[in-house]
């Protein structure tokens, strides 16, 4: 027998939906922040099951219900900035110092997907304090 490959018909009728590559960054000084858990409940056989999903999975997981291409999250080297500074104001005594240093996480998700896609999944509430950044190329 030979196989013989079905030919799909196009309906030109149907608007095209443009697919976007879309980059969401997550950044934060605080890992708790932007990685925190948030308890969600289901049952399986009549038992509570708690998982934890983290805000990045979290996003993930959304992507992934709407069966769309998904990578990440990404997590970029931790920025560290130092500042050293004299605790004495007149310079006059002990020569004390003070070591400041704050750190900055960050995070990245790649998407495939329509722009209105992107709006239902991103709708979601997170923590004050991480900065959401969403670039969209062609």
């Amino acid at each position: 027998m030979s196989y013989v490959a079905k030919k799909e018909e196009f309906d030109s009728s149907a608007p095209a939906v443009k697919s976007h590559k879309i980059r969401i960054t997550l950044t934060s000084r605080n890992v708790k922040n932007l990685e925190k858990a948030t308890h969600l409940v289901r049952s399986l056989a009549d038992l509570p099951l708690f998982s934890l999903f983290l805000v990045c999975s979290d996003l993930v997981n959304r992507s992934k219900d709407k069966q769309l291409r998904v990578k990440g999250p990404v997590r970029l080297p931790t920025k560290i900035l130092h500042i050293t500074t004299r605790k004495s104001p007149c310079g006059e005594g002990s020569k004390t110092w003070d070591h400041l240093e704050m750190k900055i996480y960050k995070r990245l998700i790649d998407l495939e997907s329509p722009a209105e896609v992107v709006k239902q999944i991103t709708s979601m509430s997170i923590d004050s304090g991480v900065e959401v950044e969403v670039t969209i190329a062609a």
